[in-house]
């Protein structure tokens, strides 16, 4: 209890360590802004294209037919909004990849007591900083539809299935957030998708309470744009600090 406790606690030491950091917070705030960018021309444009079909298609009369048109367009509004806010979670690591590894860098920097030497920013590195991010992504999708999938059974379970299938869900959830916000350090080092899920793994039950607390963070509109970077944060200090990869480097050094 006092591991899953802990693991628990890491958001709130991030939080602590930005304050007392301020150099890191540009790498913080520049992802939020370009999430923000990217979230509202999705939502405005793809807003904009729906109304000008809906007025084109929804051509009734009269007073009924505006207050239709008008509940059809706040209907469109909110369903892109619950949508692009799904993408902007999924994806929000992704646009964040290059600053994000730049904060790695710094965090780890500060926990061995080296100054950490800033690298230009590169178009070249930042792109396939983001090519890597996605191909991790398409491996998280594929672990976690051979996990869903097959926990769709679990509702057949008389009295207890629905609460059984919750609780894989919930599970699935915590995996994913940890392999996203643990990604820093382990990418860095190029580790491979099964090694990184065996870290995950091997630190529970810590990595399972900050799991559940950073995927229930990222799964509420809005609160995520800030939850992504405070979770990367907490993430890599967890690795960092618990993981022994860092410290068995330092010592070698």
């Amino acid at each position: 209890m006092v591991d899953l406790l802990t693991g628990v606690l890491y958001p709130f030491r991030a939080l602590a360590l930005l304050n007392r950091t301020p150099r890191l917070w540009g790498y913080v705030v520049v992802p939020i802004l370009v999430n923000v960018v990217v979230g509202a021309l999705l939502y405005f444009g793809l807003f904009a294209a729906a109304w000008q079909s809906l007025d084109r298609f929804l051509t009734w009369e009269g007073t009924l037919g505006t207050l239709l048109l008008w509940l059809a367009r706040a209907l469109v509004g909110l369903t892109l909004a619950l949508g692009i806010g799904f993408l902007l979670v999924r994806f929000g690591v992704v646009l964040g990849a290059p600053w994000y590894s730049q904060l790695s860098e710094e965090l780890e920097a500060l926990y061995v007591g080296q100054t950490h030497v800033k690298r230009p920013f590169s178009l070249p590195a930042a792109a396939y900083d983001v090519w890597r991010a996605l191909l991790f992504e398409g491996k998280k999708l594929a672990l976690a539809l051979a996990i869903w999938l097959p926990s769709l059974l679990l509702l057949l379970v008389p009295g207890i299935g629905a609460l059984l299938q919750m609780l894989a869900n919930l599970a699935l959830g915590a995996t994913i957030a940890c392999l996203d916000f643990f990604d820093g350090p382990l990418e860095r080092r190029r580790w491979r998708f099964r090694a990184k899920l065996a870290l995950v793994r091997r630190m529970l039950p810590g990595s399972l309470g900050f799991g559940l607390l950073a995927f229930t963070l990222v799964s509420i509109p809005l609160v995520n744009l800030l939850a992504i970077p405070l979770c990367v944060t907490a993430g890599n200090l967890l690795v960092i600090e618990r993981s022994g990869v860092v410290s068995a480097e330092a010592e070698e050094r």
